[in-house]
């Protein structure tokens, strides 16, 4: 666990947060915390903060809010996402004016497809993976024509997702660890920034797909590295990192644990939550309880909080997850 206090900037992310908060209030909801199924009603064991209920069906909402409110409306904006975020930044141009390309990785859920162009946003397809996306709509960002909206590696984006940290905070009193799916880095660095800042005790568990685990590689070796990117379940996570990423250092400094998990460990936890919890939900959310389910004796008797992403599902791929 950590021990020392929190570093100035890990401190200025939270105080961010505070602000943007105020800023997107109106446009985001105050998601429930729901206490799991099985849990204990003593106010330990297992709760579901549940973004999955969120506008756009995900907390990248909360990130593309803080963005594009930031941003002077006659600029043209281009942003690449494996989906949820693509979704968020269509929706909240809608709100704020601005035109807006999403470029996306040619292997993007069908669902996530079709939900970005209801929102009549251009959309280019490009790569086998999200990183891909992400080099193309920067290079195209370089030629001045668009400003560059990054999913995760943006002091406002990550501002944006530490509003959950917030809420957090105002629903539970005491919080003992927090399970956090690892992608770029936005959510688990803007969540842990909140936490660690108001509640230092609390741990957060980073929880990476050992199919696309670039972040997790790059806290183990102390800077940026690529990886092997194989299809996993948790498409939301998946792809590289940047090169200049903010989240590494703060993610670095904020998880207390990596936990990897495994295909069948998603499939598996995607279950628990369909049968179990009736909660449906995208893999990246069923990778966030894979990690709890892990080593679940460790967490007995104390207050756990699993963060289901989103529930942007394929339904094909959900229904065949389900059924194993």
């Amino acid at each position: 666990m950590t021990s020392s206090p929190p570093s100035q900037s890990v401190l200025a992310s939270a105080a961010r947060s505070v602000v943007v908060r105020r800023r997107i209030c109106d446009h985001v909801i105050n998601t429930p915390l729901l206490q799991s199924c099985t849990a204990l009603p003593d106010k330990t064991g297992l709760y579901f903060k549940t973004e999955n209920f969120q506008t756009t069906g995900s907390f990248k909402l909360r990130g593309a809010m803080a963005k594009l409110t930031s941003l002077p409306p006659e600029r043209p904006l281009i942003t690449a996402s494996s989906g949820n975020h693509g979704i968020a930044c269509s929706h909240a141009a809608q709100i704020t004016g601005h035109k807006l390309t999403v470029v996306l990785p040619e292997t993007v859920a069908p669902a996530k497809l079709a939900k970005v162009k209801s929102f009549g946003t251009e959309v280019i397809l490009h790569g086998a993976e999200s990183g891909l996306a992400e080099t193309h709509a920067r290079s195209l960002a370089a030629g001045g024509e668009f400003v560059y909206v990054s999913p995760y590696n943006d002091t406002e984006v990550i501002a944006g997702q530490g509003s959950i940290g917030l809420e957090l905070l105002e629903q539970l009193p005491h919080i003992d660890n927090v399970f956090i799916a690892m992608g770029g880095g936005g959510l688990v660095s803007g969540i842990g920034s909140v936490l660690k800042s108001h509640l230092p005790g609390c741990r957060i568990i980073g929880v990476s797909a050992t199919n696309s685990a670039a972040l997790a590689a790059s806290m183990a070796a102390g800077r940026i590295v690529e990886t092997e990117h194989i299809d996993t379940l948790a498409d939301g996570i998946a792809g590289g990192v940047d090169e200049d990423a903010v989240t590494l250092a703060l993610a670095t400094e904020v998880i207390d644990r990596v936990v990897h998990c495994s295909e069948a460990e998603i499939v598996s936890a995607l279950g628990t939550l369909a049968w179990t919890e009736k909660q449906l939900v995208e893999g990246a959310a069923g990778l966030a309880l894979a990690g709890y389910l892990a080593d679940q004796q460790e967490y007995a008797g104390q207050t756990n909080v699993v963060l289901l992403c989103g529930a942007n599902f394929d339904k094909a791929a959900l229904l065949q997850a389900i059924s194993c």
